[in-house]
Formats: C-alpha cells, structure tokens, sequence
C-alpha cells in the first residue's frame, strides 16, 4: 500500500547518463524517490520519469578524461540541464564528481554505500600478484596504473576506457590481459561473479567515494522531504572525509589519488594516499575521529579529511601531479 506523501512535489525529473550501469543506479534511486513521493513503484516512472543525457565522457572513448578536462566530462552535460531546470535530480557515482560543483548545484543526498572496493577480473590470473612478467594491465584511471605499477613495476599498463560491458569485452578479445573495475557496479549489473578478486582497501584505496552514490539538486532543493529520506547518515559521514582529502589534494584525473575511510564503532578512520604516476613514489597517511559525540559529524569527517589531504600534499609535493 502506498506511503503518505513526504511532499507536495507531485513530480520528480531525474538525469542520468545513458550506460547499462547509470541506468540500473538511476533505476534504483526512482524506485525510492517514487517511494518517497508516496506512490506504488509500479507508476514510478510517472512520479520520477528519466531523462537520459549523453556527456562528452560518453561520446570520447579514445583518450584518457585528463585529455577531455576530467572527471567534469561526466556530468557537465547533466548540471547544465539541473541549472536550466530541465530535470530536478540527477544520479551519479559519487567518484566521478569532481571536488568542486557549479554554483547552485549540491549533492544533496548519499544512500548508503555499496561495496568499494576495486575488483580483479583476469582470464589468466587470480590477482594482480599472480599475473606473469611483462603481463598487459588494461585501466584508464591514473590511481589504478599508480597503485598497480607500485606493487608491479613490470606491468605493461594500455589505456581502456569504456563502460563495464566494453571493458569486460575487450578482456575476453585479449586487449589485456587482466582490467580492474569497481566492484560495486558489477555488483549493481549482477556481474560479481566476473571478478576473480578483490583489492584490499587499505593497502591500494579505492576513489574517493567509490561505491557511493550521489543525488544532485540545484541549493534550493537540498532539504526537499523526498531528498530527506534518501540519505545515509553513516555513508554520508565516511565519504565526506574522503571528499575532504579529495578537495585538499585538488584531485581530478591528474592525480593518482585513493582515500577510505570507515567506521570501528563510533571512529571514524580515514587511509588517504597519493602516488606518482609511475609508481615508484608513494605517499600515505592515516588518521581518526570519534565522531560519537559530535553535533555535526559530516563536517568533523571531512575537517579529518582535509587534514591528511594536507599531510600528504606537503610531503608529496609535486611529484603526484602530472
């Protein structure tokens, strides 16, 4: 039976890009906002209809995002249709939002978090350590090569971008020997079974936000009751200090830059790093907050964040940047 309306809206609009995985994560999040909006989710199509907006990072598949402008490449097309009003919410993974939004635009809600750590998928190995000498890693991710080529040096990494299903097919043409995805969008495509193994997330971070997912508004709709009930406090707490690091290291596809952060009871620990793009340097710290007591939790998380972003960077300096 249908929930008693949160709000007056009679109409959500939601954005989102057109790949097999936005499609199932926007699928996902019309069901709740139908929910939220007090209809069946059978009409949710109705209450939420989709707007499917292609951006550049979908159109360009030949060049790594540092070559097209970043990770903005994904959702520049989608804000400017949120500014102009033409959709009221757009559905991204919170990973490929960069650090900094347009004016007027916020990420309004996170729901809680899906697994994020990377997956390993190979036809020839179990991991990354058991692939042979010289083997071809397939990624376009700077972290991924960063991280990979610090615990392999002899891996040939080739640039492959694509969506999961282009990537998973030019595995099995041989184009690489072995790709890493993250391993809560094989999850949300019911692909978990392709991956051969996970990537400890405290030895190799995974991007800041990664397994998340965020809902976009313009400002003025931020405290909307149906945006409300979408959040997850604790997910959104433990991302906000990876965000943190994110903004302080001034991360974009330019820099190799992994940070998580997770809850033991009520601390919050955080693990942010940056590399250089080859590998060979490596830069790491570590820290924690007891969060239990705090009247503003997200804004402590992401000050612990920003803290060891900072740390980092100073150490760092400009060997992380290409």
């Amino acid at each position: 039976m249908p929930t008693q309306p949160l709000a007056p809206q009679a109409q959500v609009r939601i954005g989102a890009r057109g790949s097999k995985l936005s499609l199932a994560q926007a699928g996902m999040m019309q069901r709740r906002i139908a929910q939220a909006l007090g209809a069946d989710p059978a009409d949710a199509e109705r209450v939420a209809p989709l707007l499917i907006i292609t951006t550049t990072g979908d159109r360009v598949q030949d060049r790594r995002l540092l070559e097209i402008g970043g990770k903005g490449m994904f959702t520049k097309e989608i804000e400017e249709a949120l500014l102009e009003g033409r959709i009221d919410c757009a559905i991204h993974s919170l990973k490929d939002m960069p650090a900094a939004l347009p004016d007027g635009l916020c990420i309004a809600a996170i729901p809680a978090r899906e697994d994020p750590r990377d997956a390993f998928l190979s036809h020839i190995a179990e991991s990354l350590e058991a692939l042979p000498e010289g083997a071809r890693l397939g990624t376009a991710s700077l972290r991924r090569q960063a991280q990979s080529l610090h615990r392999r040096p002899d891996l040939e990494v080739r640039m492959l971008r694509g969506n999961v299903d282009t990537r998973l097919a030019k595995l099995a043409a041989g184009e690489a020997d072995a790709i890493l995805l993250a391993y809560a969008g094989l999850k949300r495509l019911g692909l978990a079974d392709r991956a051969r193994s996970l990537i400890d997330p405290s030895e190799c971070p995974p991007a800041p936000g990664q397994g998340a997912l965020a809902v976009e508004t313009r400002v003025g709709d931020r405290d909307a009751p149906w945006v409300v009930a979408l959040r997850d406090h604790p997910t959104t707490v433990a991302v906000a200090a990876e965000r943190g690091a994110l903004a302080a290291l001034e991360g974009s596809c330019k820099t190799a830059i992994g940070a998580h952060a997770w809850f033991e009871g009520a601390r919050l620990r955080l693990i942010v790093e940056a590399l250089s793009p080859d590998g060979t340097r490596r830069f790491r710290h570590a820290g924690e907050a007891d969060l239990v007591e705090l009247a503003d939790a997200e804004a402590s998380a992401r000050a612990l964040g920003v803290s060891l972003g900072e740390a980092v960077r100073e150490e760092a300096g400009d060997v992380i940047f290409i």
